[in-house]
């Protein structure tokens, strides 16, 4: 009888491991909280820290850690500001202009419309030399070699919310496609 315990165990145990693996195939490892940013809400990996906002432009702060090779962690950093703050092209020109690419001269920006929950959002994507913008009164940024801004831009009828995350390149190219589904998740809700 023990014996039969023991191999009806053996499969159970295979089968459980079997679907463990699949599970962190599927990123079912990488659980989700939910960030409230001045009425902005997403899903973000719990993985990624809040960090307390440093200034009050900023709703939300998130930070990721590099992957092995990079020497800083990417930062994810939330706007709010009522009345939009200019247009979406306004805006992705402003993060261009603080890159720079091997030339001197601003990079390409590469920008698409995605879906996100019952509105649209502007993906922006761009890489090179960053070269942060100085705000009186705030510490200042360190210049980045190698990084990658991923951006996303919602406008409403009241606010104009802005996603900026910037870190090093490789790091940047890893969760891409978290940063991707995050913005799937963006919902503005009535405002």
């Amino acid at each position: 009888m023990n014996h039969v315990r023991s191999a009806a165990f053996r499969r159970w145990s295979t089968l459980t491991a079997g679907l463990a693996a699949v599970a962190l195939l599927l990123g079912a490892d990488d659980p989700k909280q939910t960030i409230d940013a001045r009425g902005l809400t997403f899903q973000a990996p719990a993985s990624w820290k809040k960090m307390p906002t440093s200034s009050q432009m900023r709703a939300a702060q998130l930070r990721v850690d590099p992957v092995e090779g990079d020497d800083f962690p990417a930062d994810l950093v939330v706007y709010v500001f009522p009345g939009g703050a200019g247009s979406v092209d306004a805006n992705v020109e402003r993060w261009q202009k603080q890159f720079k690419g091997a030339d001197g001269k601003p990079p390409k920006v590469e920008t698409k419309k995605v879906q996100a929950k019952g509105m649209e959002a502007s993906r922006v994507e761009i890489s090179g030399h960053y070269h942060p913008t100085a705000f009186p009164g705030m510490p200042a940024e360190p210049d980045r070699p190698d990084a990658r801004l991923l951006g996303a831009i919602v406008v409403t009828d009241k606010f104009g919310y802005f996603l900026k995350m910037v870190g090093p390149d490789k790091t940047m190219k890893s969760i891409a496609p978290k940063f991707d589904e995050l913005i799937g998740t963006l919902d503005a809700g009535a405002k």
